[in-house]
Order: C-alpha cells, then structure tokens, then sequence
C-alpha cells in the first residue's frame, strides 16, 4: 500500500522522519525505508543479543544439560525456567525463538562450558576472555533470517500505513499511530509465523530440506492449513497491542520532548529516549499478553520435539486460567523488570537506528 505522487507531495519530512501537511517532497522511498529498518535490525540485534546470551548462560549453569530432561514453562515473560527441561527461549532483541535441546548437541553453546559465572559483568568478562568475543553473539544469524524480514516489513509497513490514513484517508488524531502500529505488526506476525514454525522444526529434529516439505505436508495434510499459524494467536495477542501502545506513546512522547527542546524536528537523542520511554510502557502494559505467549510458545517448542499431537496444546483461554489457579493475578503480572531491561533499549537502539536511516536517506 504506497503512497501515491499525489499523497506524498502533501508529505514534507523532516531530519528525523517528521511529517507536516505542504511543502515540496522529501518523502524517502519504500525501499530506503526498508533499508533504514534493516539496517536498524541488524543493529539492535548485535546490541541486545550479548545480555540474552549472559542471561541464558548464567540460567544454564545452576542446571547441567543432563538434569534438563523437560520442558517447564516458566510464570513469567521473558524466558522461561531453566529446571527439568530441555527447550528455552533465546531473543536477539527482535523476536523471541524457542530452542530445543536435544542430548546436548543443539545446546552446546550453553551448556558444556564448564566456566562457573558469579554475575553479569563477570560472565561478560570471563566469556570474552576465555571463549571469545564471538561467542557472545551465539546463536543469532539463524534468527536474523527470520528477525530481519519481520521487523522490514513491520516498519515500512507503519510508515506507509500510518501516511496512508492520514493523506489517503484522511484521518487525524493520536489514534492514528496506534491503528497503523497495530495493523502493520498483524500483517508481520502473519507473514512470519510460518516461517518461525519450520526454522523450530528444522532445529528441533535436525531435518534436511526435503524431509522438512514431507513433514509440513502431513501436518497441513492432518490439521490443515491453518496448522502452519500455530501459536499465531497468543503471538498476536501480545505483539498487536504492543505495537500499537508502543507507536501511540512514541509520537506523543517525541512531539512533547522536541516542543521541551524548542525544536520543531526531534534528532537522535529524542528518538532514542521516546523509543526507550514507549517501549517500556507498552511493555508493562502488555506483560500478562507475554506470559501467555511465552508459555504457549515454550509449549509448542515441547510438542515438536516429541512429536506430541497439535491438538493436545493448550488454548490461550486455558493458559491464563493456568497461571491464575498457580499463581493468581500476580502471575499475570511477575517478571515485569526483566522483559523492561530487555524491551526498552532494544526499542530505543531500533527506533533511533531507523530514523537516522531515513534522514540518511532524506539528505542523500
């Protein structure tokens, strides 16, 4: 859905991607903004993924693979326990991807290196020293082919939307970013999910590619189509709420800060503490959302790896009456610093990164 010419010369943009109705066109092209977002994703990946890789560790080490015979989904967002199980969920600061470990050979990373960590900054200093700095980023190209296109088609679709309701349509008001964030984060969820699913399966059971296409067949074949949007529902659940919460407060936050700043355009620094401010309120907001999805994911991470029926997962519904009767509405609720440590930055790292790619491309 592209703007047309006659939309976009109503568009002038600013340094940093702000858009006022007149004035000649600036407006930079689907395929700059699809640039800029890429480059963003890459970025925030290479920032974030270090503080998961130091979590999981840090979890690998007070249980060895060999007591990891099971997966328990744990309470809270984020991660799931490292107890009795053999799956966990890695982040690289785009999409949570569940792992599955099987007779250690999947996990090694984690799991067979015998340096005992007392903190955070110990296990930094002593991986960099004694495993390399290479292994703080482990685990995470195979995630990006799925984390890149995602987050792609995620921003460049809320920029074109969000213009689109507002030139095409006609529509005005702070509702708009939240309308456009929700829509473009539904149509990535969309596009992914089955992608998400496969790279699980491939991973989980060490499938080549031709084994992969008959295993998806008998599952479209037993469940139909629909069973390649496993999970899709919690998924959505968490991400469009957040997406929509997340945009909505970004462009109030960013107007307020640049009118405290006299400034009519916001620069690095204002994007960058909008992103943080947003991604955090849309964080806590949506924690009980992440709870279910995590625990639903982890679940499904379980099933493919036993080979256990689709229809024997359980539903959303169940899941939340799950955490109630074990842990009542604080369980909907725990766990809150963690996913803000790791949602906040890693919006504010994507958000700066992908405005300074567009007024990169803006002055070019």
């Amino acid at each position: 859905m592209w703007l047309t010419e006659k939309q976009a010369a109503k568009v002038k943009v600013g340094r940093m991607g702000e858009r006022t109705v007149g004035g000649p066109v600036a407006a930079i092209s689907p395929v700059q903004q699809m640039l800029a977002s890429g480059t963003g994703a890459l970025l925030t990946s290479l920032f974030v993924t270090p503080l998961d890789v130091v979590k999981i560790r840090l979890q690998a080490q007070q249980t060895p693979f060999h007591q990891a015979l099971t997966c328990e989904p744990a309470p809270w967002g984020g991660a799931s326990r490292l107890h009795k199980r053999k799956c966990f969920l890695y982040c690289n600061g785009l999409m949570d991807h569940i792992y599955v470990c099987q007779n250690g050979t999947s996990c090694s990373t984690w799991y067979k290196k015998p340096t005992h960590f007392s903190g955070t900054l110990d296990a930094f200093v002593k991986i960099t020293r004694h495993e390399g700095l290479r292994t703080l980023w482990s685990g995470l190209p195979p995630t990006l082919v799925m984390a890149v296109p995602a987050t792609i088609i995620y921003f460049t679709c809320y920029d074109q939307l969000r213009d689109f309701l507002r030139f095409g349509v006609g529509l005005q008001g702070s509702f708009v970013p939240l309308l456009a964030g929700a829509l473009a984060r539904l149509g990535a969820v969309t596009v992914i999910s089955p992608l998400e699913l496969i790279r699980t399966k491939m991973q989980s059971r060490k499938l080549s590619y031709s084994e992969l296409r008959v295993c998806i067949r008998s599952a479209v074949a037993r469940g139909g189509p629909l069973s390649l949007w496993r999970g899709w529902g919690p998924t959505v659940l968490r991400d469009v709420p957040f997406s929509g919460l997340y945009w909505f407060n970004y462009e109030l936050v960013k107007a307020q800060l640049c009118e405290q700043c006299g400034t009519t355009q916001a620069n690095f620094s204002i994007s960058f503490t909008a992103g943080a401010v947003s991604g955090a309120a849309a964080a806590v907001l949506t924690l009980p959302f992440d709870v279910v999805k995590t625990r639903r994911q982890i679940q499904l991470g379980e099933m493919d790896s036993l080979g256990v029926s689709v229809r024997k997962t359980s539903s959303t519904l169940n899941i939340l009456k799950e955490i109630w009767t074990e842990l009542g509405y604080k369980g909907l609720f725990a766990g809150f610093m963690p996913r803000v440590i790791k949602v906040a930055p890693a919006c504010a790292v994507m958000i700066s990164s992908y405005e300074f790619g567009k007024a990169f491309f803006q002055k070019a």
